[in-house]
């Protein structure tokens, strides 16, 4: 993880780098609010600790401008402890706010909490889509289970993961061999028949007609995709 440690006093910056690096951190330091601006423009951070008093550019407007472009965890790190202060850096978009003079124990401590949480909202934010909705179906990867109207649909294992397939990817069209090699995973045993004997059993189970499919389309001389018009075809 990279660590941006801005602030105009020697002995602190020093101080901070020093000890988070004993902890495993790799720390880009800055004296002046400018230059801590151009490396978060150039270099990857994912924490920024700031200082509000600085020169040219001071904490306060760093902050502006990194909340224009970025959500990682900024924690100030100043002599100015007025609650208005600590109010208009919060309300800026900082996410924590330490006093001088500190322990720098509690520092690393809360760098830590803050790097932990951003970490914990980006991989929620990141959480694939556990339901897919393509026409009247739903597919429920959690549940593994398919629904049609909102009424769950009987399916065997081969069955929900061929329809999830092609849910996944509506409007593409399949070989059979594509799909025996998704669902199956046995290329040197394909079986268009099988491919085949599946579709058959999906189409009675989610089709009104299965002579007239309104999902699953042949593709005459191809294979089959997924095509939800409303209408029998």
């Amino acid at each position: 993880m990279v660590i941006l440690i801005a602030d105009d006093e020697n002995d602190i910056r020093n101080l901070v780098k020093i000890s988070l690096e004993e902890n495993g951190y790799t720390v880009l330091a800055a004296q002046k609010g400018r230059e801590a601006w151009d490396i978060l423009t150039t270099r990857e951070v994912h924490l920024a600790i700031l200082d509000v008093m600085m020169p040219v550019m001071d904490g306060f407007n760093l902050l502006r401008k990194i909340r224009e472009r970025s959500t990682i965890p900024v924690i100030f790190l100043t002599a100015r402890t007025d609650d208005m202060d600590k109010v208009l850096g919060l309300g800026l978009g900082a996410d924590d706010y330490l006093a001088k003079p500190f322990s720098i124990n509690e520092l690393v401590a809360r760098v830590s909490a803050q790097l932990r949480r951003n970490h914990e909202y980006l991989s929620m934010m990141k959480k694939p889509e556990e339901k897919i909705t393509y026409g009247n179906l739903c597919a429920d990867k959690e549940k593994c289970c398919v629904y049609k109207d909102g009424e769950p649909i009987e399916l065997g294992a081969k069955e929900y993961k061929l329809l999830l397939h092609f849910i996944e990817n509506p409007e593409k069209v399949f070989t059979k061999r594509q799909l025996y090699n998704a669902v199956w995973d046995e290329e040197y045993y394909f079986d268009d028949n099988t491919v085949m004997v599946h579709i058959s059993r999906i189409r009675n189970r989610i089709e009104d007609d299965p002579q007239k499919p309104k999902y699953l389309k042949t593709i005459r001389g191809i294979g089959y995709k997924l095509h939800y018009t409303g209408e029998q075809s």
